[in-house]
């Protein structure tokens, strides 16, 4: 194991060159964006995540496994938080031509696989569409669009049913992972807000209609909430956001060493 950061950006041309020539040679991007979080949280809140979780994810990965952090994508894709102050969003256009932009000098470099390890829920969508685009460009690099908070089996234990279905937003969950990983960035503020919460705003949906899910709404977060959250963060504590943090963790170094031991996913070379 190795404590010394796998950042691309800290490598010289050369052993950039080495470093894309070994077998299984990836790079890792992490994508957060600069939005409204509620008025306890930061505006950087899903890239301090998607860095700070990826950071103690390759830490603890072989020394020998060839593997590399891009610098984070702090600008995203977030529209539906434009209403609220400090939210800067980046069209889906250019976010989409940026992945092109980048994933195509990857593959030139000589880079096996791109991972999109994003923590914005709101451009998981655009994210698969733009892996799927780029792999269409460049058929030798595998391309992987992930979601931080996607497929974690702890979760369920952690999080009460309710949160997991309609916290989305600065909520129980995200609210107490900062008080994990960055306390002094956390405000007093604890809001309750909305679906299900503000009447005001939104009534129940009917039967087999969501936020998300099979049957979702396009919804802007003025449609739902008055604070910016979208779920309750009453009970938000650090205690929880290190269990969920820990989670997080396990889960990504599992399936990262899966990964980088496999020669999957295959490629059209």
């Amino acid at each position: 194991m190795t404590s010394q950061p796998r950042r691309f950006d800290y490598l010289s041309w050369p052993r950039a060159q080495e470093a894309a020539q070994k077998e299984g040679s990836t790079l890792v991007w992490p994508f957060g964006a600069c939005e409204q979080h509620g008025p306890q949280l930061p505006l950087s809140t899903d890239n301090l995540f998607a860095e700070q979780i990826l950071t103690k994810v390759l830490e603890q990965l072989p020394r020998d496994m060839p593997i590399w952090m891009l610098p984070s994508q702090l600008l995203g894709f977030s529209p539906e938080h434009q209403s609220f102050p400090g939210t800067i969003s980046i069209s889906a256009h250019i976010l989409l031509n940026l992945v092109m932009e980048v994933g195509q000098q990857a593959s030139l470099l000589g880079f096996q696989r791109l991972l999109l390890f994003n923590a914005h829920g709101g451009q998981i969508g655009l994210l698969q569409a733009s892996a799927r685009q780029l792999r269409v460009a460049c058929p030798k690099l595998a391309v992987l669009p992930c979601f931080l908070w996607s497929g974690v089996p702890a979760l369920k234990d952690l999080l009460p049913l309710h949160e997991r279905e309609n916290g989305l937003h600065a909520g129980l969950a995200e609210t107490s992972l900062m008080l994990s990983l960055a306390p002094d960035l956390v405000g007093p503020e604890r809001p309750f807000d909305g679906e299900h919460c503000s009447k005001d705003f939104l009534a129940t949906p009917p039967e087999g209609w969501s936020l998300e899910g099979a049957a979702p709404w396009a919804w802007l977060t003025n449609d739902l909430s008055k604070s910016g959250v979208i779920g309750d963060s009453r009970n938000s504590t650090e205690s929880l956001g290190k269990a969920l943090e820990n989670a997080l963790i396990d889960h990504w170094v599992r399936l990262l060493i899966s990964l980088m031991e496999s020669r999957w996913p295959p490629t059209n070379v």
